[in-house]
């Protein structure tokens, strides 16, 4: 494997949505940490050992729709859980919807409250 000097660093990975408070809320929760910044369009949370997860509002956003073309995912995040029924009860409890389409077994889809499909999977 060849090492190279890349020209930048990922800084946050940030998701659109119609509210950014309310679905921060939603992955502290899920991912057990905290709100780091905060401005009316725009809110991180603390990294949880790794890059930050921040959401920025957009008046007209419209979700994604998984699987389809119209209004393709674009991006989406696997979350690692220890147990798939144990984590699909923890996160809808906090507000994720479990999609129709259940593609794996190792692996569950969700859709958080603003729309955008997430994976939990097993290590």
């Amino acid at each position: 494997m060849t090492t190279s000097t890349g020209v930048a660093r990922l800084q946050v990975v940030a998701l659109d949505c119609p509210d950014p408070t309310a679905l921060a809320a939603f992955y502290a929760a899920v991912l057990g940490t905290s709100v780091e910044e905060t401005d009316t369009d725009w809110v991180q949370l603390a990294p949880a050992g790794g890059t930050p997860l921040a959401f920025q509002r957009v008046a007209d956003h419209r979700p994604p729709r998984w699987p389809g073309a119209e209004h393709p995912q674009q991006i989406h995040l696997d979350l690692e859980v220890d147990d798939l029924d144990a984590g699909e009860a923890s996160v809808v409890a906090l507000g994720a919807r479990k999609h129709e389409v259940q593609p794996g077994e190792a692996f569950r889809v969700f859709l958080d409250p603003a729309g955008h499909p997430f994976c939990l999977v097993l290590p």
